[in-house]
């Protein structure tokens, strides 16, 4: 089977394609700043990113011919788990969500180049928005406010389902708290194969991240937005995008941030452990929904590529049970196992409504 993958992110386009399992061609097109400021909006990027797509494989020779077309999915309103089938109403949706991401022309894109081939379907895994949290999780202490959650529900299956399988064990078996870490962080307590609690990771809610702010005191937060230093994009801006590392140290590229740290800079170091103490907070927190009965924490995400960051995450969490590492992202072979699960039937896309 022949599987085309499609990867909008806020500063990248990831192309791959595959035979089966077997990658064929990959290649990550970064953005700059000054190209993407050509758009007013992350919608009006949507032609020049399908060009992009055709473009690159007309270059690399690949001819469209392709079982499925699976495309990163975006951040429109809550779904289950699993793959589905993109359709207008799909479409409709993530063209007019309430967040503004590249990952939102992921299906769109999908589906157009696949109706550009005969017999070939149009595909979605995993979005970020899949909610399968318990009731219990959704209470927060306002009730016109129930929790909702938005995370990186496609990278942090994958994970799961590989430790299981190297563990000789089901996922569908397990309790786990897996930790993706990013641009954002997001935690999630996998209960035998679902994710029943996890925080919001791009709407302020857990651990602050290279670029979000995480949770905030709240009535600091009211006070802030009624003193009418700022406007409400501003203040938007500053919970995902401006906020957390970036707040503090004026950058988001951990890198950078480690290099100061190794120089001796202690308002980095102070910094750094401090989002390591909160990450660790919310992944012990989450197991009291298991009462403690962890079967094993994993940490994944591109800061978990940090030796020093995930050394000092290990040292606070693992005495609630086994930790174990599987850095950096397989979001684009992910997607390729869903798709060719979908093509042999042994996993059904669901119809999105």
């Amino acid at each position: 089977m022949k599987i085309l993958v499609i990867n909008p992110g806020s500063t990248s386009t990831k192309i791959a394609t595959f035979d089966d399992n077997t990658p064929t061609f990959s290649t990550n097109i970064h953005h700059s700043n000054s190209e993407l400021a050509a758009f007013g909006d992350v919608h009006e990027q949507y032609d020049f990113r399908k060009e992009l797509v055709l473009n690159e494989l007309s270059a690399h020779n690949i001819p469209l011919n392709f079982d499925a077309v699976i495309g990163r999915g975006g951040i429109a309103k809550p779904v289950p788990g699993g793959a589905y089938e993109i359709n207008d109403l799909m479409i409709h949706d993530n063209l007019n969500a309430k967040y503004h991401h590249a990952c939102n022309l992921g299906c769109k894109i999908a589906s157009d180049i696949a109706k550009l081939i005969p017999g070939s379907r149009a595909l979605v895994a995993e979005p970020g928005v899949v909610d399968e949290m318990a009731p219990v999780a959704r209470i927060s202490g306002r009730p016109e406010m129930p929790r909702s959650c938005v995370w990186h529900a496609l990278n942090q299956r994958a994970v799961a389902k590989h430790f299981a399988q190297e563990q000789g064990m089901r996922y569908e078996d397990l309790n786990l708290i897996v930790c993706h870490m990013g641009g954002g962080v997001s935690v999630a307590a996998h209960d035998h194969g679902k994710a029943v609690d996890v925080n919001n990771a791009i709407s302020g809610e857990g651990p602050f991240s290279t670029e979000r702010s995480g949770s905030l005191p709240s009535s600091d937060m009211v006070h802030l937005s009624f003193s009418g230093k700022y406007t409400k994009e501003q203040l938007l801006r500053m919970i995902t995008g401006k906020g957390g590392i970036t707040a503090h140290l004026g950058t988001n590229d951990m890198r950078e941030v480690m290099d100061r740290v190794h120089a001796g800079d202690q308002q980095a170091k102070l910094v750094v452990e401090g989002m390591v103490y909160n990450i660790a907070k919310w992944i012990c927190s989450l197991g009291a929904y298991f009462c403690g009965n962890v079967d094993a924490i994993l940490v994944t995400g591109g800061v978990a590529h940090c030796a020093e960051i995930v050394s000092m995450l290990r040292q606070r969490v693992e005495f609630m049970a086994p930790f174990h590492c599987f850095p950096g992202e397989n979001e684009m072979g992910a997607l390729a196992e869903d798709a060719l699960a979908v093509l042999h039937g042994e996993m059904n896309a669901q119809e999105y409504k």
